[in-house]
């Protein structure tokens, strides 16, 4: 995928602000815990989107300040945590002071950025022996149901699969890596508003979204484990890397 690509798709959540606060999973506890020292003070959610980690992060007892490039993501995350601060910026150029946050998070949003520049940034504005820690809930496509529903809204889709090691460079230590499994309790009909908010869909021709969503919506009416059912537990992995920034 090129840069232009990459940015576009990256630029098209402003269209979807509502239905990704509406349908995306949070993180569990045990996740953000292992990404986040106890110690810390303060922590940065980086790229924070309408806030399904920064509400986690503030929950559990951190001062945390936002930083997301999207006016409407960020007009989510306000309404829903109004009493955390929330910027305008981006991995490669937060505007925040050096030296100004224990603890940076980055979820869903590593492979959106640049990361040599994103790296350096984060560095600048972590203090002495900071953590940054990037996160991925990851659908668990055992479960046939998921196996299904993700085929339909990756279709056609060129963007790399999202979640990896992140590249750090020598400034950080070399990543740690553990995987938390829960589960996100969401009405069957809400799985096609789940899809909506996908980039790869929000960027389709009006037709071709109409029709994969369409296809979700029969296999909510005829999967034998979601047929009739209002429910459903959406089983998730949470793919976490987490780094401390080297002294000196």
């Amino acid at each position: 995928m090129s840069t232009d690509d990459r940015d576009d798709r990256a630029a098209s959540f402003d269209r979807a602000a509502a239905l990704y606060q509406a349908t995306r999973p949070s993180y569990p506890d045990d996740a953000v815990r292992w990404s986040v020292p106890a110690q810390a003070r303060d922590v940065l959610d980086l790229a924070a989107g309408t806030g399904k980690l920064t509400e986690r992060l503030a929950a559990l007892g951190w001062h945390v300040v936002a930083v997301e490039p999207s006016d409407a993501m960020r007009a989510e995350l306000a309404a829903v945590l109004p009493a955390v601060e929330a910027f305008p910026g981006t991995a490669e150029r937060t505007g925040l002071p050096d030296a100004s946050v224990d603890a940076v998070t980055i979820a869903q949003a590593w492979h959106w950025v640049d990361p040599p520049a994103a790296s350096a940034e984060i560095a600048r504005v972590l203090r002495p022996g900071g953590q940054v820690a990037a996160l991925w809930n990851v659908r668990d496509q055992a479960t046939d149901w998921v196996a299904r529903w993700t085929e339909i809204v990756h279709r056609g889709d060129s963007l790399e699969t999202s979640y990896r090691d992140p590249e750090l460079g020598d400034v950080f230590t070399a990543p740690e890596h553990a995987m938390f499994r829960w589960a996100q309790r969401l009405r069957t009909a809400d799985l096609r508003t789940l899809a909506a908010s996908r980039s790869h869909l929000i960027l389709l021709p009006p037709d071709e979204r109409d029709a994969l969503l369409d296809e979700i919506d029969q296999l909510v009416d005829t999967h034998p484990d979601l047929r009739g059912r209002e429910w459903v537990d959406v089983p998730y992995r949470t793919e976490c890397y987490r780094a401390r920034l080297r002294e000196g």
